[in-house]
């Protein structure tokens, strides 16, 4: 038995105690013992039966099931929103490790890059070495000739230079043997030649 059903005896009750609490606090328009005011009692009591039995029967079974299916309804988007952040989550986890994936891929990439441009800059330098040493060493080489060259041309200058002066201080040629021994020893005392 619904709880509407047990409050139809509980009001038809309440209406026949009414009218003797009415008249007891002095309630004239309560007074049964004038028609109206019981005509007026029985058509209110008859219009309320009549509204709780259409309501109870037709319209309050319609609403139930419009709240269900809205109740329905709702549950069905909620587990669609569900599902939909569940796989909202899952892709967003799936980028997350596409990204470090990503990064770590990128940070490999660049080491490699990295070790392999020192490898080069390093064999670079190593070959720019070995050049630059077999430049030194054959600038030194030439070096080495020039001088040797040019204190060969040193002895003959000197003993031109110092054949001239002797001719010129005494008037008379030195002897070449023993200009060529003076020019010799003179070099020698200085470390050239």
């Amino acid at each position: 038995m619904s709880p509407l059903h047990r409050t139809i005896p509980t009001v038809f009750a309440g209406l026949l105690i009414l009218p003797a609490t009415a008249m007891a606090a002095g309630m004239p328009q309560l007074d049964f013992s004038t028609p109206l005011t019981v005509s007026q009692v029985v058509w209110g009591a008859i219009i309320f039966v009549v509204l709780y039995i259409s309501l109870s029967r037709f319209a309050l079974p319609k609403v139930a099931v419009v709240l269900e299916e809205r109740a329905a309804h709702i549950a069905r988007d909620l587990e669609g929103a569900q599902v939909a952040k569940e796989r909202a989550d899952a892709g967003m986890a799936e980028a997350d490790a596409a990204t470090v994936k990503a990064r770590a891929d990128s940070q490999a990439a660049i080491n490699t890059a990295l070790e392999s441009a020192k490898q080069a800059a390093a064999a670079q330098a190593e070959a720019m070495n070995a050049a630059l040493e077999q430049q030194l060493h054959d600038a030194e080489a030439r070096i080495g000739l020039a001088r040797k060259a040019a204190m060969g041309a040193l002895r003959q200058v000197a003993t031109e230079t110092a054949e001239t002066v002797v001719s010129r201080l005494t008037g008379a040629a030195p002897d070449p043997a023993r200009l060529s021994d003076a020019v010799g020893a003179a070099m020698s005392a200085r470390g050239v030649g």
